[in-house]
Parts: structure tokens; C-alpha cells; sequence
């Protein structure tokens, strides 16, 4: 449906999170080459200004899916917890879909603290789960407090400005969940004069934004921002919400946990599973099951997930000696594994900033208010957006996403505005489901193809 003018964050909920993304920001580039628009994939680094981290963090990087010479490039920014890897298996159909279309995934720059060598060990379970990799101690960390939105959106407007190639190419920027939010925060953002519109032809936002988008927001009065900055000042340098899930008690526990389940599922999805002796008994089944089962039963919304953490993809299978994995849903789980496997392992952010959450909490009210000038957030240019707007909900919301978009579109100078939903989906559904069943993908498709002429 289009409207012209005129006429979870990921939550953590139940005392539980789930899967996420996350990407490998400390390796160089990666290519493949195949036949097929969508042939063309690489990862690599884009400079961006200082940020007080360690050597190498002064950079992020981009996932780059289609053809270089697209005069079109859509940059795509993960939500809480994600990373560029969420978006592989969606850009590739839309690149497939859409001709001139090349499409870039932003990965911050914290997945710089990463290190991903484990998973070309002999036995990443054991290097991640019998803590011999490298994490990060919030002690040595302090830099990581100042890592907000200001720095997530200077460091976006590089990627932006690179991919314009000096006004040669078109650029639309979207993101899912909190990297919608992300989105709207840039196009509104007061670049030491310029608006971030300035830079973009159009804004794509699937199930995610402002002004109550996720269905009603967390409290932002100032004692309560207070006490959060009063926190990340005293050290709480991770968001640490992940530690719900109770597989660890470090920033990044759940993450790898997830991350492994992936691998595994995609390396031998028919072997027993490498970690259900290794898990809680809480979410241990009673019966062994193979790594694609351990996979499901950890994103699969039948197990109890909350919407916003989970997809529909199936069931486990029969009374066999160990049980393996049926799909019947639109997400089938190898997609999942695929996603979450390569080419590197690369769908989760291990160390998403406390700063960044606050940040982005506050933002929900899109509004250039003395809460938000506090915080340096410069959403000075809200009324003077001017770019077609997408935007997609899942059932996840109830309808606030949609909600949402339309009142940014009515107190902007957007032209119009493009929605659609999909009340089969799940708020992961969109990043994973095969392409036959991806409504996401379809109308983002066809909102792209309205730039071709341009």
C-alpha cells in the first residue's frame, strides 16, 4: 500500500533473549564469485574517525551483496544485537530480484573486539565454551562508554558517503528493528549543519523505528537516564541484557551459544548435537537430537520464544534414537544455519554499548528536546526529511510499527510512504525466511524498483 501526503529494539522478555546476529569484523575481506546478480559478496573494512578503542577500531566494515556497478545501494543496519550477517540471505534475494541494486550491511565498529578464531579450530566448542578465545573485560573497556549513537551515526555516514561515490550513486537507507530506529535517527541527524537526508534517496524501515514502533517504550525521564549514565560511567560499559537467557554470565555468553548452534547445524546438521550435553538443563531435551534440532529448538517460537526473538520454522521430528529437525514453517532452519555460518560466522554483536541502548531509547521520541540535546543526540531535522519512506511490521508489534512510520511520514516533508505487513511473520522472520514466503523481501523489492528510472 502506498500513501501519498495528503491522503525491540529486540526485547528481552519472559527473562529470556534469543537469536540475534553478529559479524566478523576482525578479518579482512572475503569474495565469491558465481553466476547471478547476487554472485558478488565481500566484507570489507571502511575507515571512520577516532573512537578512543584499541588499534584496529577505528574502522567498521560492510558486507557487500550484487553487482559493483549498481547505480542503486541499499545499506542495510542490523538491530540490537545484530550484525551484517542478519541481512546476507535477504540482500542476496533482493539483488536476485531487483537489477542495479547492490546491497551493503553495516557492521559497527565493536565487532572489531570480536575474535572468531575459534571457529577455525579444530573444536570451536570447546575454544568458546571452555573459555580459551579472547573477551573483553568491561574493566579494560571504559573506551566502549562513550561508543553511543552520535558515534554509531558518524561512522554510518561514512559508509553512506562511500557508497554515493561522490553523488554518482543513489543510496536508501533501512535497517530492522533498532536498525530502523538507527535509520531515522540519520536521516534526522544534524550533520555540523547538514541533515542526513541530505544524503539518501529513500529510507527502508522493516519492523522497527520511532515514536512507539515497538509497541510502547521504556521510561526516558531524566532521573532515569541519569541513573543509566551513572552506571555506564561506573563501568557497565555492555548492555548486558543477553545474560537473561542464563547460558553465561558475560556480555557475550549468549551470543556465542547461539553463534555455535548455528555453525553446528550448518557443518553437519544430521550429526548429534556437539552442544545439548552442554547445555543448562532448563533448555536440555529429554532425548538426544541432531545440531540442526538444537538449532530449531533455540529460535523456534514453538518452544516458547517471545515474537520478537523467534521465527516460525518447525518441529522436532518422530521418537527416533535422536531426533532431528522437520521444517513446516517459512523459515526453514537450514536458511537459519546458513545465515548464521557464512561465509564467516557473522550474525551476532558480542558487545553492543550500554551508551548505544540509551541512546537509542531516548530517540524514540524523534524529537530535538532538551533529554536528547543532553545526550548529544542532534535529531534537529525530523520535519525535513523528503525521501520516499518503506516501511514493513511482522506481527510483533501489533501494529505500532506501521503506526509509527505514518507519523513520521505526517510531520515531515516525506512524499510518500510505501507500507505493508505480514501477520504470518515473526519479528526474525523477515531476515531469514525463504524467499517464496518473504513478504519483506517482495515489497522492499518493489519499492526499489521505483529508483531504477531515477
Amino acid at each position: 500500500m502506498t500513501e501519498r501526503k495528503g491522503l525491540s529494539r529486540r526485547a528481552v522478555a519472559a527473562g529470556v533473549t534469543g537469536p540475534g546476529n553478529a559479524a566478523a569484523a576482525s578479518r579482512g575481506p572475503y569474495a565469491t564469485h558465481g553466476s547471478g546478480r547476487a554472485a558478488s559478496v565481500s566484507y570489507e573494512p571502511v575507515p571512520v574517525g577516532r573512537g578512543g578503542g584499541p588499534s584496529g577500531t577505528d574502522r567498521v566494515h560492510v558486507l557487500k551483496v550484487g553487482p559493483r556497478e549498481a547505480r542503486t545501494v541499499l545499506v542495510l543496519v542490523p538491530g540490537g544485537f545484530g550484525a551484517a550477517g542478519d541481512f546476507r540471505l535477504l540482500a542476496r534475494d533482493l539483488v536476485e530480484a531487483v537489477p542495479e541494486v547492490q546491497v551493503w550491511a553495516f557492521d559497527r565498529r565493536e565487532e572489531n573486539l570480536v575474535d572468531r578464531a575459534g571457529f577455525d579450530a579444530p573444536d570451536p566448542a570447546a575454544y568458546y565454551l571452555d573459555g580459551r578465545y579472547r573477551s573483553q573485560d568491561p574493566a579494560a573497556s571504559r573506551y566502549v562508554a562513550g561508543w553511543g549513537l552520535g558515534v554509531a551515526v558518524e561512522d554510518l555516514r561514512a559508509v553512506v558517503r562511500t557508497a554515493r561515490q561522490g553523488g554518482r550513486r543513489r543510496v536508501v537507507l533501512g535497517g530492522h528493528s533498532w536498525g530502523a530506529t538507527t535509520a531515522l535517527a540519520y536521516a534526522a541527524w544534524d550533520f555540523r549543519g547538514d541533515p542526513g537526508c541530505r544524503d539518501l534517496a529513500g529510507l527502508a524501515l522493516i519492523d522497527g523505528g520511532v515514536l512507539g514502533a515497538f509497541g510502547g517504550g521504556r521510561p526516558n525521564s531524566p532521573e532515569d537516564v541519569r541513573k543509566r549514565l551513572a552506571a555506564i560511567d561506573g563501568g557497565a560499559v555492555f548492555d548486558m541484557s543477553m545474560a537473561a537467557v542464563k547460558l553465561g554470565d558475560r556480555a557475550e555468553s549468549t551470543q556465542i551459544w547461539y553463534q555455535l548452534a548455528g555453525w553446528y547445524a550448518h557443518t553437519d546438521p544430521e550429526g548429534r548435537s556437539v552442544l545439548q550435553p552442554r547445555l543448562p538443563d532448563f533448555l536440555r531435551t529429554p532425548y538426544p537430537i541432531t545440531n540442526a534440532a538444537l538449532l530449531g529448538t533455540l529460535v523456534d517460537q514453538g518452544f516458547g520464544w517471545p515474537n520478537d526473538i523467534s521465527v516460525h520454522s518447525g518441529h522436532l521430528a518422530g521418537t527416533g534414537d535422536v531426533r532431528d529437525w522437520v521444517d513446516d514453517g517459512i523459515t526453514p532452519i537450514s536458511r537459519v544455519a546458513a545465515a548464521y555460518a557464512g561465509p564467516r560466522p557473522t550474525v551476532w554483536e558480542w558487545y553492543w554499548p550500554a551508551r548505544l541502548s540509551l541512546d537509542l531509547d531516548v530517540t524514540d521520541s524523534y524529537t530535538d528536546n532538551e533529554l536528547a540535546r543532553s545526550l548529544g543526540l542532534a535529531l534537529r531535522h525530523t520535519a525535513e526529511l523528503n525521501v520516499p519512506l518503506y516501511a514493513f511490521e511482522t506481527s510483533a508489534y501489533g501494529g505500532a510499527a506501521l503506526a509509527a512510520a505514518r507519523e513520521v511520514v505526517a510531520g515531515s516533508r516525506i512524499p510518500y510512504g510505501v507500507y505493508d505487513s505480514d501477520e504470518s511473520m515473526n519479528h526474525l522472520d523477515p531476515l531469514f525466511a525463504t524467499t517464496a514466503h518473504n513478504s519483506a523481501t517482495r515489497t522492499l523489492a518493489a519499492f526499489l524498483t521505483r529508483f531504477r528510472g531515477e
